[in-house]
């Protein structure tokens, strides 16, 4: 027996392996249709520097570009930003930038801005962030040598150059904040969301 209640599954706008394992263990249905969108250009016209601002913008146009060619379907649409400080980071676009951000994270905290979004028929319809507060030991040379080693090609797929549900969680010492915000997507206020549709039972 199955909780959905949608006429037809959901969206993910996302290619995250870590969104699909949460919409997949919470038991709905979706398909992954990632929306091909130029991120940092839509960063930079909005001239917005807070990181939750970044990520809701971000998670908005997602869920709404899909949701333009798949208008009768739920659109969700997430995105996370990694602020350490002022200072806003992006994925690492190989082990020499994984290495240095890796090198400014040791030993301090930073956050982690997870935002959703549904949208269907090009109009957004909820929208929801949360933070979570990670501190990252303080890591020797040899130590982020190797967990790169470790860890190979996953690092360039995250910002910060980890995933706390692989092997990143051997960087940390301390971790304030909602299990689903650090992976990414907020899931109990979007099953809240879904519940008032009327699309999940309980």
């Amino acid at each position: 027996m199955t909780l959905w209640r949608g006429k037809a599954p959901l969206i993910l706008a996302s290619q995250s392996q870590a969104r699909k394992m949460l919409l997949a263990n919470a038991g709905l249905p979706f398909a992954a249709m990632p929306a091909d969108i130029d991120e940092r250009g839509i960063q930079a016209g909005s001239r917005l520097s807070s990181p939750r601002d970044v990520a809701m913008l971000l998670a908005r146009e997602k869920a709404k570009a899909i949701s333009v060619r798949q208008r009768d379907r739920y659109v969700i649409g997430a995105d996370q930003t990694l602020a350490l400080g002022e200072r806003l980071f992006s994925k690492p676009a190989g082990r020499e930038q994984a290495t240095g951000q890796l090198r400014d994270l040791a030993g301090r905290t930073h956050e982690l801005h997870s935002a959703v979004a549904i949208a269907r028929g090009g109009k957004l319809l909820f929208e929801e962030a949360s933070v979570a507060h990670m501190t990252m030991r303080s890591l020797s040379e040899a130590e982020i040598s190797a967990y790169l080693d470790a860890a190979g090609d996953a690092v360039t797929t995250s910002v910060g150059a980890y995933q706390l549900e692989g092997l990143g969680v051997h960087l940390f010492e301390r971790i304030e904040g909602d299990h689903f915000t650090i992976l990414g997507l907020p899931l109990l206020p979007l099953l809240a969301f879904l519940r008032s549709e009327g699309l999940v039972a309980v």
